[in-house]
């Protein structure tokens, strides 16, 4: 945000949806973000949409140099009792920054797997004794599938690894789309073209409305008594997931 504000780049205030990852494929421990960041943002004194360049929003050197900075900064005001080595300051930090080359409708699908999903889904678990765990994970640099064996309780320590402390919010927004700048990025919406939700229709759509069957022929067979037919009456439409709480 503040590289962003830099004429030379954007010259406004951008935003940024994080969300926060700490497994990988194998799940061992390895906490990291996933941000969204819109390409532009608002200007504050005209108070309209800057964009930035095309697949370039900021220098990523200066970026990783200062998000090193920073964290160094808060990791020491929170553990002071711990000596952070100066290895950490000789090795580069890396921040992984590019254009959403596959759209940017499909980010927000990406990303949005991972914040009601845990470390590891029972389809990935192969089979289970009283000493062994075998799990299916993905190698990513030789695009293969291959299997771990594991303890019981080495696959309890890496599992519970990954289990955030209660009332931890794995999702934050920061800058034009945090709530502080809610009205300035809904008449940002207005301007791009976003149609205005209807609040009052939006409502009886959530009311159950008679159901008229299409013309099936015949109604299908109970699967539990294999004999009642299934006779459809209603139709209740499914409810948008609510938001994440904003902090």
């Amino acid at each position: 945000m503040d590289l962003a504000m830099d004429p030379h780049y954007v010259g406004g205030r951008i935003g940024v949806l994080a969300v926060l990852h700490t497994w990988t494929r194998a799940m061992l421990y390895h906490p990291h973000l996933h941000c969204i960041v819109p390409a532009g943002g608002l200007d504050p004194e005209k108070d309209r949409w800057t964009p930035s360049r095309d697949k370039y929003l900021v220098p990523v050197r200066a970026l990783s140099s200062l998000f090193r900075t920073r964290f160094m900064t808060l990791a020491k005001k929170r553990l002071p009792e711990i000596g952070l080595p100066k290895s950490v300051w000789d090795k580069n930090w890396v921040v992984n920054a590019k254009p959403a080359v596959q759209g940017a409708d499909r980010v927000p699908d990406y990303l949005g797997r991972y914040v009601h999903r845990v470390a590891i889904t029972n389809a990935r678990i192969l089979d289970s004794t009283e000493d062994r765990i075998r799990i299916r994970y993905l190698d990513r640099r030789k695009g293969q599938h291959r299997c771990a064996s594991l303890q019981p309780d080495e696959f309890i320590r890496r599992f519970l690894q990954h289990v955030l402390p209660r009332g931890f919010h794995k999702v934050r927004s920061y800058g034009l789309l945090s709530p502080r700048y809610r009205a300035n990025l809904k008449q940002l919406q207005q301007e791009f073209g976003e149609p205005e939700v209807n609040e009052e229709k939006s409502l009886d759509a959530d009311i159950p409305q008679p159901f008229i069957p299409p013309d099936f022929g015949i109604c299908p067979v109970c699967p539990a008594c294999k004999k009642g037919l299934l006779k459809p009456l209603y139709w209740v439409p499914p409810r948008k997931r609510a938001p994440p709480q904003w902090i």
